[in-house]
Parts: structure tokens; sequence; C-alpha cells
């Protein structure tokens, strides 16, 4: 197998959910820090649009969105899993709402005025004004939620999280950590980051001490690489054969058509290609970029759109 190319930024909330993962699986990568706002014109030429981070690089294959990369990182490393047979449907719809009203509600709680400058601290005021616009523009025509809805939304979730670790269970399915609870943790870390208004957090002390036994899975070993050794790696690797993987048709829409596929909800950028994989829960299109060379970018059925192009 192909190292693991990860391109994240130190305080990236979505990062810190697979570095943690890489911890748990105790699985070595590679570390690419990318730019925090746009342009990114490195990633860009990887991912064909996509701009949300991270991205998981294996040679020529390129995985975007942090539930496909938690899936890839199962298949590569099944033990421990993220998915308990007993529990994996529950643990996959509690971090699919983790991922998505859990953040947003976290976030906008956290971008009050005071959070962003305890969160950004290492930040000059010219870059956090431009960390707020770039992110306006990334949420682009989402509903937004005003600070107090956000904070008393917050506060309850944290209250029913709290709920789920009161018969003392250390996890919050059961004995063994899932992915529910590493999607979970990324917001609670990012909360954590910002102690201006980290203090809804009282509210919830034994996730707190969750918090803590989460925490000490850490990153696992990782080394530094630069973009350029990314992207020569990228042009001198073949995509993995997937040719025997079932086609399932949705849409109408046959191997090998040109198609562009895209969240449904925010950072709507079109990645345009030729459809390869299109199974129950993957979507990928094989496309060539003067930087990377011919790539395979990968994208989870859920969450996202596919159109011809």
């Amino acid at each position: 197998m192909s190292e693991i190319i990860f391109h994240h930024y130190p305080n990236s909330p979505f990062s810190e959910k697979v570095r943690l993962i890489f911890g748990f699986k105790k699985v070595a990568w590679k570390s690419v820090i990318i730019p925090a706002i746009m342009p990114k014109p490195n990633v860009v030429a990887l991912t064909g649009g996509y701009r949300r981070t991270p991205v998981m690089q294996i040679g020529a294959d390129i995985y975007c969105d942090t539930a496909l990369i938690a899936d890839v990182l199962e298949r590569l490393a099944p033990a421990p899993s993220l998915y308990p047979t007993e529990c994996a449907g529950l643990a996959r719809t509690l971090a699919q709402w983790a991922d998505s009203t859990l953040f947003w509600t976290m976030i906008t709680h956290l971008f009050q005025p005071a959070g962003m400058k305890s969160a950004l601290g290492n930040m000059t005021p010219e870059q956090i004004k431009a960390f707020g616009a770039d992110r306006a523009a990334f949420r682009g025509n989402m509903p937004r939620m005003s600070l107090p809805e956000a904070t008393g939304s917050l506060t309850e979730y944290l209250r029913r999280l709290e709920n789920m670790l009161a018969d003392g269970k250390p996890y919050l399915l059961g004995a063994q950590p899932c992915i529910a609870d590493f999607s979970v943790y990324h917001s609670v870390w990012f909360l954590r980051s910002a102690p201006a208004v980290a203090e809804v957090l009282e509210v919830a002390p034994k996730l707190k001490e969750w918090a803590g036994r989460m925490e000490a899975f850490g990153h696992h070993e990782f080394d530094r690489m630069n973009a350029e050794q990314a992207l020569e790696i990228a042009r001198n690797s073949r995509a993995a054969d997937t040719s025997h993987l079932p086609f399932v048709d949705f849409h109408g829409i046959a191997p090998g058509e040109r198609v562009a596929i895209m969240p449904n909800d925010y950072g709507i950028d079109p990645v345009e290609g030729e459809l390869v994989i299109s199974t129950d829960n993957e979507l990928a299109v094989r496309r060539t970029d003067p930087l990377a060379g011919e790539v395979v970018v990968h994208f989870p059925r859920v969450g996202f759109q596919l159109k011809k192009a």
C-alpha cells in the first residue's frame, strides 16, 4: 500500500477527527499543511475544485469528506473497529448528526467575536477578518441561526450527550469508542480551543471527562511532507484498480460518462470527471490536472450530489 498523505491544517476540527482516528488505529501518515482559506492551488489540483478540509491522498487516489476517509481507514486497518457490529447503524447515524447539526450549532456559538479571537488567537486581526469572509462565502446560502438560538441548542445537545454517559460507560455507545465518538469529539475539541466561549461545556462534566479519554488516543506517528512532494507522488502513481466494484445506478448515468460531483449543503464546488465508481456508499471520478496528473477523486454518496456535466 502507498503511504497515507493527509492534507490539513492544525486548527481544523474535521482534521482533528481524522488525526485522532490515526491515533486510535495506530496508522502512520504523512502530514501536508495546507492554507486555512482560499486560494488553495495545490489542494484544488488534486481534488478538481473541492475545497473542504481535510483531504486524504493514497498515491493517485484522493479521498474527500471525513465520512469516506473513516471508511477507507477502516478497510486499511480493520482493528480496532470504528463500527462495532452491535451499534454500527446507530454509530453512523449519530456521527452524521454530529458532523452536521452539532458542528454548525457549535460553530455559530463559537464564532461570536470573543470566540473567534480566542480560537484564532495566532492570527492577526486582518487574518481573522479574511478567515471570516472566506467562511461566509464558503457557507453560501446555508440557513443561519442567531447566536442565542445556537447557544441554547448547543447547551441542550451537550446535556443529551451527557445523558448518554450517565450510566458510567466510557464512550457514547458502549465500552469501546466508535465513529460517533470521533465525530462528536471534534466539535468539543474546537470548543475547548476557545476558552472565552467554552463555559457552555460546564453543563456536561462527564462529557468533559470523555473528551480527555478521546484526546489520549493522540495522532500516532507522522512525518512532514510538502505539497510539491505530494503532487509528485500523485503524478507518478496509478489509481487503485476498482473494476471489480459493483456499479449501482440511481441517476441513469453510465460508467465513463462525464459528470460533476459536489456537496449538497455548503462548499458547493463541482468536481468534473469521468464516472468510475458508483457503489452503495461511494462515488468517484477520474480527472487529469497539469500539476497532479491523472487522479481519481472519491466522495461518499451520502451528502453529495451527482449530475451529468
